[in-house]
């Protein structure tokens, strides 16, 4: 495994490894992360105790600055994270692009910060400057920290987790931004199936952003629910608004969500597929995440 690590700068929390693409035989149980000081290995089955030392050591060795080794086993109850090697670390701060994010170990199945998802953390940065940002399935906030760091004028979170909720206002205050911009960061604690008239409240908006779970049990299901939220983006958005729908499941690949806007919105045109980072290799076209870039570009009827 550590022969296809490729990385030589670990200033920024990243994957050093990913497994679950299927690109690497005989490791697709397999991910590692770095989120300094701490190394993360995540396993979704179980493996050879003397290898998974052997691994660790040499991850260990592989990046100076670690002082943690700890393994998260996805395929036991709870996932439950242990250490490995070095020093026993149940929070830390990491940083990625100039933004700094809470991490948490062993306290819940993730840690706080899809790593998958940088590219799209960047492009918004980039596309953000004064722009009412609607963030759905908000979790931690890291798209609105990456959002109001563009120059958006608003970034309003929805997300059913007040938990959740709750940490994405901890990174805000983190990066000093909250502070900043007092009243544009709006945090809701609601269902967005059940809450039109909240989301509604603080737009129109300028830009969407979309990054719901493949399922949680009684709150979605995306390959049903999708369309509910695709339907909904007349109401939300302003003429010529650009949407940043994101797919994670596995087993729908981006035909999937594109019929989908193409059922429920057809005034939404495709513009481009934000490519993952790199070392998300995947060996089948499709499984891995999806980010499509869409404009609503409504047709104008004349009088």
């Amino acid at each position: 495994m550590i022969e296809h690590i490729s990385s030589t700068d670990f200033t920024d929390a990243q994957r050093l490894f990913h497994g679950r693409g299927h690109a690497y035989p005989n490791l697709n149980h397999v991910n590692v992360d770095w989120l300094s000081p701490v190394i993360l290995i995540t396993l979704y089955q179980a493996v050879d105790s003397d290898w998974l030392i052997e691994q660790a050591t040499a991850l260990k060795v592989l990046v100076s600055d670690c002082r943690s080794v700890q393994v998260q086993h996805r395929y036991e109850k709870f996932s439950p994270t242990t250490v490995l090697l070095g020093e026993t670390i149940s929070n830390t701060v990491v940083s990625e692009q100039g933004l700094n994010y809470y991490i948490e170990f062993g306290k819940a199945q993730n840690s706080g910060l899809f790593l998958d998802m940088a590219n799209g953390r960047a492009w918004l940065k980039q596309h953000a400057a004064g722009k009412n940002v609607l963030n759905l399935f908000a979790y931690t906030c890291a798209f609105s920290l990456s959002a109001i760091a563009g120059g958006a004028s608003k970034a309003v979170n929805i997300d059913l987790s007040k938990a959740s909720l709750s940490k994405g206002r901890e990174n805000h205050q983190l990066n000093q931004l909250a502070k900043k911009q007092g009243k544009k960061i709006i945090f809701e604690g609601v269902d967005i199936f059940k809450s039109n008239s909240r989301i509604k409240k603080y737009g129109p908006y300028d830009i969407l952003v979309c990054d719901p779970p493949s399922f949680q049990k009684g709150s979605v299901n995306i390959e049903r629910d999708y369309a509910k939220i695709i339907r909904r983006i007349p109401q939300w958005m302003n003429a010529g608004a650009t949407l940043m729908l994101c797919l994670n499941s596995p087993d729908l690949d981006e035909d999937f969500l594109k019929a989908e806007v193409a059922r429920e919105c057809p005034d939404c045109l495709f513009e481009q597929r934000l490519e993952n980072p790199s070392v998300f290799k995947e060996a089948h076209h499709g499984k891995g995440l999806k980010v499509l870039i869409f404009s609503y570009q409504p047709t104008l009827i004349a009088d």
